[in-house]
């Protein structure tokens, strides 16, 4: 057996973390070259049984042998022919025509590169989304469990990171899964109503087809029908250049961001709490938080799905400037930076939509941590129903604003700069100008009775909108998602 060359060694050849690290095997096996060319292959055969199905002269025994080695990818033989050609796609027809003698004259006929190259592109981003909805289905199914679970459990809510009123846990799970659906939706009406480029020629005015049809206009529209239909297609673009619209591909990317900025959000929310021990996300047996401090439970699957969320809300901008740019009909300075932002896009998506399941398949809940920061923080919010409860039994309204302003700067004093006790309640039971509610301010200070509606909110957010909308999709069998690394 020949030795293997250094070079050869995966070891030796930078290979994309994607592969290594992140993505699925099947978002990795549709964006692979394997599944491309069996496409290119399948387009192929497409057009030429359609031909044939409309009288052009290809015989039987030349689709025959298009089918019999439709799968039969010969990436050697093709590098080989690209090297002398500098182009891939006739690269690719001349090892398929050595491969199919009889059909060697009508590979391609009356095609363009785009014809491959672009229609494959569509049935790969289509198989993309579809592959996507699983997960981000079960993402919102256990953020679903979630809410209800704890949707009555009181927690400090946070405006400028600051504590600002009392929610409930379950109910801020809901603005994560409001986001979440609403990408879930959005990538579900992508994938259902995913356009074909067609058959339209060197520049969409599908003249070339005319020749072969004689000029007959109505064979070239049943032939672009028919093999759209025979890809899985409902519909076509009316009108394309040599190329679909690349603005297509920046609506794709845009709806792959609006994904990644909802788990983004999500996961820097749950990296906060995990700060003040509130929530975390699920931490493994044998994990290792640091190399040097034991004792730390790093969030590495939201830190991660943060880093990997920047890098696809950033790819939009390569399908942006690449719709901006084109030329006329097209130019090919789209082709080099396409094969990078559609396939790794969707591998990132893959990636984060499988943290983002793991991760809300198994979120830690301090319930403790939770009441005593909420206590902590409780008194000062409730010095307003204090203060109303105290005039109801006849206080004066000013006299007691001015006790409780008193106290709530003692007792803020004590928290910042002495033992971090908060006394705001004893000191108020210890003034004569309360003592007309000394013995209610363990009602008062319920924090049920400061959320509001939360419960009820999520009740009917998860039962009204969220269910109908799920009932719609499967789920992979195991919806805790894939953690790889």
């Amino acid at each position: 057996m020949e030795k293997q060359r250094k070079s050869d060694r995966p070891s030796q050849k930078y290979r994309s973390p994607f592969v290594t690290r992140w993505a699925g095997e099947k978002m990795l096996g549709i964006w692979s070259d394997d599944n491309k060319f069996k496409l290119w292959r399948r387009l192929w055969i497409a057009l030429a049984e359609s031909q044939r199905e409309l009288g052009l002269d290809i015989s039987e025994e030349a689709v025959e042998q298009l089918r019999a080695n439709q799968n039969n990818i010969d990436l050697e033989a093709a590098a080989n022919y690209e090297r002398k050609l500098r182009h891939d796609v006739m690269a690719h027809v001349s090892v398929y025509g050595d491969q199919c003698p009889d059909a060697r004259g009508i590979i391609h006929l009356g095609a363009t590169s785009c014809f491959v190259a672009d229609n494959t592109e569509l049935m790969l981003i289509r198989d993309s989304l579809q592959a996507l909805l699983p997960a981000v289905a079960a993402i919102c199914s256990q953020l679903s469990d979630f809410a209800l679970k704890y949707r009555s459990l009181p927690c400090l809510a946070y405006t400028h990171y600051q504590p600002a009123q009392v929610t409930t846990v379950g109910k801020r799970a809901c603005l994560w899964l409001q986001d979440i659906l609403a990408d879930l939706e959005d990538i579900h009406a992508q994938a259902a109503d995913m356009p074909f480029r067609g058959v339209k020629g060197t520049t969409g005015t599908q003249a070339s087809f005319l020749k072969l049809f004689n000029g007959d206009p109505d064979k070239v529209k049943e032939l672009e029908g028919l093999v759209a239909q025979k890809m899985g297609f409902k519909h076509v673009y009316p009108v394309t250049g040599q190329t679909y619209p690349r603005k297509f591909d920046w609506k794709v990317l845009s709806a792959l961001a609006g994904l990644a900025i909802s788990l983004h959000k999500m996961a820097v929310d749950i990296r906060l709490l995990a700060g003040m021990k509130e929530i975390e996300e699920p931490f493994g047996k044998s994990q290792v938080g640091s190399s040097a401090m034991a004792y730390k439970r790093n969030p590495m699957r939201c830190e991660r799905m943060c880093a990997l969320s920047r890098f696809i809300i950033n790819n939009v901008q390569n399908a942006s400037f690449t719709a901006a740019d084109q030329w006329m009909e097209r130019t090919l300075d789209d082709s080099a930076n396409r094969r990078l932002s559609l396939a790794e896009g969707f591998l990132g998506a893959d990636s984060i939509t499988q943290l983002a399941a793991n991760i809300t398949s198994g979120l830690i809940v301090h319930k403790g941590v939770i009441s005593r920061r909420l206590m902590a923080e409780l008194p000062f919010m409730a010095t307003e129903n204090i203060l109303m409860e105290a005039v109801k039994e006849g206080g004066d309204r000013q006299e007691l604003h001015e006790q409780i302003r008193i106290h709530s700067m003692a007792a803020s004093e004590r928290i910042k700069d002495k033992d971090g006790v908060n006394d705001l309640i004893e000191r108020m039971k210890n003034d004569p100008a309360f003592s007309s509610i000394k013995n209610r301010f363990e009602d008062i200070l319920n924090p049920r009775s400061f959320f509001g509606r939360a419960p009820e909110q999520v009740t009917e957010f998860v039962e009204d909108r969220v269910l109908p909308i799920l009932t719609g999709f499967d789920f992979d069998n195991d919806k805790t998602g894939r953690l790889r690394v």
